[in-house]
């Protein structure tokens, strides 16, 4: 009966709703990046500015260049998705390994890593990305790079302060007891009983990433504008906020859907992956 029951709330209206809008916007975008890339760049002055559900060609009506909105908002995701998922990989490699030595071997190397981190922590982050876009320049790849340095903290802080408690566990002693060296103690023992936590801290940091980009490309400090992206169909449409809002909305929705999508699902993974959470419902 116990398992009967867990296995009926394994998956709830929250995973549901989470995975339709992350999955279908996903494979949207992956199918009109390969089969339908041309049609967000298409120019035709002669259909500049069409409201929306006016003409079944393009749905979503055009930008002032006469593009179709609908494909430039599929399309853009592109770089939305890809900025998320990348940053939160570099910011989860980084993290881990400095926090799993930080938290093991705990000494200077802990004090030293744990300094560092709380040192960028007190900055802020709009004046990190200033200041990093000066130094280096604003692209998409500066864009991944600077959210893996400005996030690999939020990684390194959760790891170690899992790796202080399981450190002192009896198979973790008993592991050294027995000789194991540190690396397979750290990657062998350590590292699969932190999945859990990590999994769900980057399931709703790529939804805070897709969030970051848009705005930091929103204010001319992120993405090239010339690469079609969600934050830059918002810089491109505020000056037609009152004469066409839809070059706007429309990239503001796709955001918001996205977002939504990824923190049901991370809200869902930490339900799921938290004993207490089960043990308690």
């Amino acid at each position: 009966m116990a398992d009967a029951h867990s296995s009926s709330r394994t998956f709830t209206p929250e995973f549901y709703v989470g995975a339709v809008l992350v999955v279908g916007i996903t494979l949207a975008v992956i199918t009109t990046s390969l089969f339908f890339a041309g049609s967000a760049t298409k120019i035709n002055l002669g259909l500049r500015l069409l409201p929306p559900f006016t003409n079944w060609a393009h749905p979503l009506g055009t930008d002032p260049l006469g593009r179709d909105v609908l494909m430039r908002v599929i399309y853009a995701g592109r770089i939305s998705l890809i900025v998320g998922f990348a940053s939160v990989a570099g910011a989860v490699v980084i993290g881990v390994v400095f926090g799993l030595i930080s938290g093991y071997f705990r000494g200077i190397t802990d004090m030293f890593v744990m300094r560092f981190a709380d040192v960028q922590l007190a900055l802020p982050f709009i004046l990190l990305a200033i200041t990093f876009v000066a130094i280096i320049g604003g692209s998409l790849r500066n864009t991944i790079i600077l959210l893996i340095v400005s996030q690999w903290v939020q990684f390194a802080r959760l790891v170690r302060g899992a790796v202080l408690s399981l450190r002192e566990r009896e198979f973790i002693q008993s592991a050294r007891a027995i000789g194991v060296s540190s690396p397979v103690i750290l990657f062998r023992h350590l590292l699969p009983n932190l999945v859990g936590p990590v999994i769900v801290l980057s399931t709703l940091n790529v939804a805070n990433n897709i969030l970051l980009e848009s705005s930091l490309t929103f204010v001319g400090v992120g993405v090239d504008l010339t690469i079609p992206s969600w934050g830059g169909m918002l810089a491109e449409g505020r000056t037609y906020l009152q004469s066409a809002w839809w070059v706007s909305v429309f990239p503001g929705i796709a955001i918001l859907l996205t977002v939504l999508g990824l923190n049901l699902l991370g809200d869902w993974l930490r339900d799921s992956l938290d004993p207490t959470g089960r043990a308690t419902q």
